[in-house]
């Protein structure tokens, strides 16, 4: 498996729109969003870029 790309908090949100996520509210440095008919709320930190770890399955 190929290594987890560093991206910034905007490309992150802009793929994960692509897949049907939607950007429900911003509280402090954590952006919300979430998928019509799935109960998980994703939270993305907007920070300079998102961790690795973060964005591993």
């Amino acid at each position: 498996m190929p290594p987890v790309p560093i991206l910034s908090p905007s490309d992150v949100i802009k793929i994960l729109q692509r897949l049907g996520w939607q950007v429900v509210r911003q509280k402090g440095s954590h952006i919300i969003i979430t998928k019509p008919g799935h109960i998980a709320t994703l939270s993305i930190p907007n920070h300079s870029e998102v961790a690795r770890g973060t964005l591993a399955v």
